[in-house]
């Protein structure tokens, strides 16, 4: 079946395109009023695991506002919790895990599952939204990075610094590894069963790349991206985003990656000189720039437009989208990209 939306695909293998499709990080989320209205009635893990539910949520921003390209509800956090690792989801705190794996004898219980066993639900839930989209647009699934998962999973949860997470990597690099490999091989397999189940795209989150050095970052970040994008582009566009990772855009780009995605740090032309100019970008609004007045965004936008180029190019947000946004500063970016003429 053919995509009838297809401007995403189309930027991402560098087609010329009337204009730049449109989607947000964390589209499907807490800034919505249907989101908000399933959050009260179901807790985090239950609305990942019940494909009617991240089915449904996957679709609502795509009903409000016509994104071009709609991206699984979901969370890198079931990756560790199929590992054999807890994870909880605590309400005004985040992810918690209360077994952090901190030395050889926490890795030795750690495991790589089998993917349609421990996470079939997700498989699920693609095939639900595939049936909700009616191939109107593409669907995008994805995963967090080996080193970000490797950060909670050390951690045990969300931190300024990861702080106990480098302290593994240098002190007992074996160990980090060696989890960072188990991440790895499980993430690929996850992908690759997603991949089978229908989306059109997957996307590699690194949220926490940027927390290493430059050389820190290809041992422990980089060379495990790089064996995912190898497992899956001869399959599917892979989306490698790394927050605060500008400096290895230049290896990002020969990675094999279909884009890169840009956090708003680093400027278009930035980001174009960094990564050789031939490879598609991706971003890089500031999501707190969303509580900007409507006409204030779509004029940053249409620049931020002109500043990429509508070609080799995916307007996005350089991260997530926040939950105070209001409704109609969202519809003012998607409707600034979707109404940009050169």
């Amino acid at each position: 079946m053919s995509i009838k939306n297809d401007l995403f695909l189309r930027a991402l293998k560098g087609e010329t395109v009337e204009r730049p499709p449109v989607w947000m990080m964390r589209q499907a989320g807490r800034y919505l009023p249907e989101f908000m209205a399933l959050k009260d009635k179901y807790d985090f893990f239950t609305r990942c695991e019940t494909p009617e539910l991240a089915s449904e949520i996957t679709v609502q921003p795509i009903r409000r506002y016509g994104m071009d390209a709609a991206i699984l509800f979901s969370d890198i956090l079931v990756i560790p919790q199929a590992m054999n690792i807890d994870v909880e989801m605590k309400p005004n705190f985040g992810p918690y895990l209360p077994n952090p794996i901190r030395s050889q004898k926490d890795l030795d219980r750690v495991i790589v599952p089998d993917i349609q066993d421990s996470l079939g639900y997700v498989m699920e839930a693609i095939k639900m939204t595939k049936e909700k989209l009616n191939d109107d647009i593409p669907l995008i699934g994805f995963a967090g990075s080996p080193w970000t998962i490797l950060c909670y999973c050390v951690q045990g949860q969300g931190s300024k610094n990861f702080d106990k997470a480098k302290e593994l990597c240098f002190t007992q690099p074996v160990v980090a590894h060696a989890l960072l490999q188990k991440i790895t091989d499980t993430t690929i397999a996850y992908l690759k069963a997603k991949v089978a189940a229908g989306v059109n795209a997957v996307q590699v989150f690194d949220s926490w790349g940027g927390m290493l050095s430059p050389t820190d970052y290809q041992e422990f970040s980089w060379q495990y991206i790089q064996q995912i994008i190898d497992a899956l582009k001869d399959e599917i566009p892979v989306i490698a985003f790394g927050k605060g990772c500008w400096f290895a855009l230049k290896e990002m780009s020969t990675s094999g990656a279909s884009a890169l995605g840009v956090d708003w740090t680093c400027s278009p032309q930035n980001a174009r000189y960094l990564s050789g100019g031939k490879i598609t970008l991706q971003g890089n609004f500031d999501p707190s720039r969303l509580f900007s007045p409507p006409a204030e965004i779509k004029k940053m936008v249409t620049q931020m437009i002109n500043e990429f180029g509508k070609d080799r190019y995916i307007a996005n947000l350089g991260h997530g989208i926040l939950p105070n946004i209001p409704l109609e500063n969202a519809k003012a970016f998607v409707d600034a990209v979707k109404e940009y003429k050169v």
